[in-house]
């Protein structure tokens, strides 16, 4: 409870911590924010750690002078892609032995092989803005036997898509008055629309299950 609870104030208050960091570690914020996304792309027991809100966050401050932008968007876009490509090595080197981890939801990952089944390799891409689901794509690619090549090319374009995105969104809008006076409430925003494409194919995933019901 106690866990749940500091993840949420970290999540809501992103931008008084990220201000903290940067105050404390100077450019050595850019190898802070480097390890957080590589870690939360690339092990599949932390999908915790904020991602999207992240994103915007840093680019509110890179707005306000105190982090080069492209520098900071081309060191994530790196930390996004390496992150993905060892995820994909793990799931790769485990195969279906991975299910039998115990510290591994297999709720999650039943979730995300429904999503892949759904949308094939493109999922690896739509995956970069759903969280949790983010972090466990590319190591159920790797269990998947899905050939690295074919994963590469959809690990690459999703990370300069979604790191770029998130990044440039924070950069232009974060330093809005209103927004800057309700982060918490852009920052729960940014976390439900992250989880719509979610919802809308568990949605129609149920409704499907309905409609091959047998008619009593």
């Amino acid at each position: 409870m106690e866990f749940l609870k500091n993840t949420l104030d970290l999540f809501l208050h992103l931008d008084e911590y990220l201000s903290g960091i940067i105050a404390a570690y100077g450019a050595w914020t850019y190898g802070i924010l480097f390890v957080v996304i590589f870690i939360e792309t690339g092990l599949v027991v932390t999908p915790f750690l904020p991602g999207d809100s992240l994103l915007f966050a840093a680019g509110t401050f890179a707005a306000l002078g105190s982090l080069n932008v492209w520098g900071l968007i081309g060191l994530l876009i790196a930390a996004a892609v390496l992150g993905d490509a060892m995820n994909y090595s793990i799931g790769h080197y485990l195969g279906e032995r991975a299910y039998n981890i115990k510290w591994v939801k297999k709720e999650y990952l039943e979730k995300t092989h429904a999503f892949f089944e759904k949308h094939g390799g493109k999922a690896i891409f739509l995956a970069r803005f759903v969280p949790i689901v983010r972090t466990f794509a590319p190591f159920v690619a790797g269990i998947g036997k899905m050939t690295y090549g074919y994963f590469a090319t959809y690990n690459i374009v999703g990370g300069i898509t979604w790191v770029a995105l998130f990044t440039m969104l924070g950069y232009f809008f974060g330093n809005i008055p209103f927004v800057k006076a309700n982060f918490e409430i852009v920052i729960i925003a940014i976390i439900l629309i992250s989880v719509i494409p979610m919802f809308v194919e568990w949605w129609k995933a149920r409704h499907e299950a309905k409609a091959g019901q047998p008619v009593s």
